[in-house]
């Protein structure tokens, strides 16, 4: 107890200040992130803005796509004019952007203003990140970066359990909550003091050049290269907990039974959580967030001393199984524990990816490696929002394949109505109730065979880093 008390007290100030801006900055980004893709696609009669699934796709997927292409450039300007003037501006654009974006409802609007959002996000990552690298030791890293992660997670979980509280009474006050959240950091930002760095007098745009300069350098590295396209496939599937399932579950999936449950038992969650009968798809998909914080830190210790490739690909296979299998059924308790079969591929092969990069990497060029180690992440945003976006649109969207079935029997219904009018209208023409319908849809569309690509993608990943542990990696 006494030496991880002293483990503790070597942590200075700023270290806890800047876990704690981490806890409420993830705080605030989940708590309107998991809920973004059904806002983009929902419903207008429930606040939704009724886009299509392919334009939700391009604007999630390009959207935080940039934001973690940004940092290298984003982690320059911090360098040079100070962390706690970037995180001031990181902070004021993130408020205005949560504030602004309910004000608009077209594509290009939102679109614009989720980039907008995303550059917030983009100069806070580095910032904190460093901050965190800055403030621990040979001796105090890996505790420190457990704590930081810890926050991490604690955040993603506790943000959709915030804002779906108030979710109900309208989606504006879901980004409106967030910017209140992130009015927190304003306030801790007064206790932190900006740890040691390089300073930077060299011209903004010659620095500009070194960071091209230096990813020019990082490509010519084949393997490398090929090892974050490997990686992207994990995150491509990874995201489609945020980009897919809860409009799947949304759409598709009878929670009825759950709330029911929750009502007799625990009366607080079904009143919170769910409406109209059913449990809001978000408070679904954030058990993932619990597994997480419950299970970590066995997991890691089960994996700590795994060989860091053998690890990624039984992770890869277990969190794709776990993945597809939440796409592939209308049973709600079955998407709970395929999330928990999901969670635990995740917790295996994350943490490996970062702890293999930095073994990888060139000893005079760790850093500038670690740094690029964001292109997976890139390319797996871009990559999902393909996949939630027109693939999930021809197969799965509920929408889609309502109008097709409409136009296949040469019925006529208004344009003008929202998608449950729609619904309700189509259900009354072929005299049928809503779960008729939507169970004529599963039977005849089959909706669920989205789960074939996931899990197409992720095991054709784990396939890849097999061979790529076999015959690119250099044997001792």
């Amino acid at each position: 107890m006494t030496k991880s008390t002293n483990i503790f007290n070597k942590f200075p100030r700023t270290f806890w200040v800047a876990n704690t801006i981490e806890l409420f900055e993830r705080w605030a980004w989940y708590g309107f992130f998991m809920l973004f893709a059904n806002y983009l696609t929902g419903s207008s009669d429930m606040g939704g803005l009724e886009f299509t699934q392919t334009q939700k796709g391009l604007i999630m997927g390009i959207g935080t796509g940039i934001l973690y292409f940004l940092p290298v450039i984003t982690g320059s300007i911090a360098d040079k004019y100070g962390y706690k003037k970037v995180l001031l501006l990181a902070f004021f654009i993130y408020i205005s952007a949560f504030i602004l974006l309910p004000m608009f409802d077209s594509f290009t609007g939102v679109f614009i203003m989720y980039l907008y959002l995303a550059l917030g996000a983009a100069l806070f990552k580095p910032v904190i990140s460093a901050t965190i690298a800055k403030t621990t030791t040979d001796e105090t890293s890996s505790i420190g970066f457990g704590i930081f992660y810890m926050m991490v997670n604690l955040g993603a979980f506790l943000g959709p359990m915030v804002t779906l509280l108030f979710k109900n009474a309208s989606y504006n006050m879901v980004f409106y909550i967030s910017a209140g959240i992130i009015t927190i950091n304003l306030i801790l930002l007064l206790f932190y003091k900006e740890p040691d760095r390089k300073k930077s007098n060299e011209p903004f745009l010659q620095t500009l050049g070194d960071v091209f300069k230096n990813i020019g350098l990082v490509l010519k590295d084949l393997r490398f290269v090929i090892f974050l396209v490997i990686v992207s496939g994990f995150w491509t599937m990874y995201n489609q907990l945020f980009f897919t399932l809860p409009v799947f579950i949304a759409q598709w999936v009878d929670t009825s039974g759950m709330y029911n449950f929750f009502m007799k038992n625990i009366p607080f969650i079904a009143e919170n959580y769910g409406s109209h009968g059913e449990m809001e798809a978000e408070f679904i998909t954030n058990f993932d967030a619990m597994f997480i914080i419950l299970f970590q830190v066995i997991v890691s210790t089960i994996v700590m001393r795994w060989k860091a490739l053998s690890t990624m690909i039984t992770g890869f296979v277990i969190a794709s199984i776990g993945m597809a299998l939440t796409l592939m059924t209308q049973n709600e308790v079955f998407i709970i524990v395929a999330l928990f079969v999901f969670a635990i591929g995740e917790m295996t092969a994350s943490p490996k990816i970062t702890e293999y990069i930095g073994r990888i990497a060139p000893r005079d060029k760790k850093a500038l490696y670690m740094g690029y180690s964001f292109l997976p992440l890139f390319l797996g945003n871009i990559f999902a929002g393909f996949i939630s976006g027109g693939v999930y649109q021809q197969l799965s969207d509920k929408h889609a394949l309502l109008m097709k079935e409409v136009a296949s029997r040469g019925i006529n219904i208004s344009s003008d109505l929202s998608h449950n009018e729609y619904f309700k209208a189509v259900a009354g023409q072929l005299n049928m109730s809503e779960t008729e319908l939507t169970n004529y849809l599963w039977v005849t569309y089959q909706p669920g065979n989205i789960w074939l690509v996931i899990i197409s993608i992720g095991l054709f990943s784990a396939l890849m880093m097999w061979l790529y542990n076999k015959f690119l990696v250099v044997k001792n």
